[in-house]
């Protein structure tokens, strides 16, 4: 280290003094010096002013976050969500979906299996009975189901009560059936994803009905006597090209082609669940891969196809081996 020192003559001298390496420390005098009387190099009143510092610091930070988290949830309502419809994300157009689902959403969405092969064939089944177990036994609900009551188009639900969602009448997919997933005959469930407060604007005018409809769904739209009946979502599904609609094969719909008018709105009552449509694919062909589509109709839901975001529809793969 160099020092600058002035003579009383006037005289500048320049001196170097080396610095002198501390003193090595053992293990123990880190931990506590004797001498100085630090505690890990800082002494009681400094480790002191340090654990306050950071007491109130943490403090404040507590009270500062636990401010903010009560004034959002002062905004939050645990029945009904604050922005609703075209002011929420969601916005007013469901998605669809189906079940049974792979096991991972990074799975491949199909529904492949060996008809044969009874593990096989108890993977499907499972998976679809763990989705049906509300179903089939209300008292698994919040509240045990105790405000489900049979409804029908001219008796909707009041109160607090929900319309139970019957799957005693659903054939060759009903649960005593396995679904018929034994028999080469596999079923799935079409359901909507719930939007509070959504109400389906139907298809019920056998005389405004699109033209991209097919024509089974439009010739059994006819069918049915014009009434609260025809209030209902529709369900179609086919072969998503020329070979696909021909190696599908007859498909038909449990228990009726859509989802009844009055399972809406939903308002997050408890014991709701969605309605089903059970779609039974009666023949494919084995041994190919087919891809399938279904499609909900309403006049509120909006449909775009296509690989990349789809909406209104749903699809998937379908392989018996």
């Amino acid at each position: 280290m160099e020092m600058t020192t002035k003579t009383k003559d006037g005289r500048v001298v320049t001196t170097y003094q080396f610095p002198v390496r501390p003193e090595k420390k053992t293990f123990g005098q880190i931990l506590y010096d004797k001498e100085t009387k630090k505690i890990l190099g800082r002494t009681t009143d400094m480790w002191g002013k340090l654990f306050l510092f950071y007491a109130i610091f943490y403090i404040l930070l507590a009270m500062l976050v636990a401010i903010c988290m009560q004034g959002l949830l002062s905004t939050l309502n645990q029945q009904y969500p604050k922005w609703q419809l075209d002011a929420s994300i969601i916005g007013t157009s469901p998605g669809v979906n189906y079940r049974p689902l792979p096991a991972t959403p990074e799975e491949e969405a199909i529904v492949q299996y060996v008809a044969a092969n009874r593990t096989d064939v108890k993977l499907w089944v499972d998976r679809l009975n763990e989705f049906l177990a509300p179903y089939n036994d209300p008292t698994l609900l919040p509240g045990g189901g105790k405000n489900q009551v049979i409804c029908d188009f001219n008796t909707p639900p009041t109160g607090g009560n929900v319309c139970a969602v019957d799957v005693s009448k659903l054939g060759p997919c009903s649960t005593s059936e396995g679904y018929s997933y034994n028999k080469s005959a596999p079923c799935i469930f079409i359901k909507l994803n719930r939007i509070y407060g959504w109400t389906p604007d139907y298809y019920d005018d056998a005389n405004d009905l699109p033209q991209a409809m097919p024509t089974e769904l439009v010739d059994y739209i006819k069918s049915i006597p014009e009434g609260p009946e025809r209030k209902q979502v529709w369900v179609s599904c086919k072969g998503l090209n020329a070979a696909d609609v021909e190696a599908l094969g007859p498909v038909d719909y449990y228990p009726t082609r859509g989802l009844a008018s009055y399972y809406y709105p939903y308002t997050n009552k408890a014991g709701y669940l969605s309605p089903l449509v059970a779609v039974h694919f009666a023949r494919p062909t084995v041994k190919r891969s087919i891809n399938v589509e279904c499609r909900v109709w309403a006049k509120n839901v909006f449909f775009q196809g296509g690989q990349r975001d789809r909406r209104g529809s749903v699809q998937f793969g379908l392989q018996i081996n």
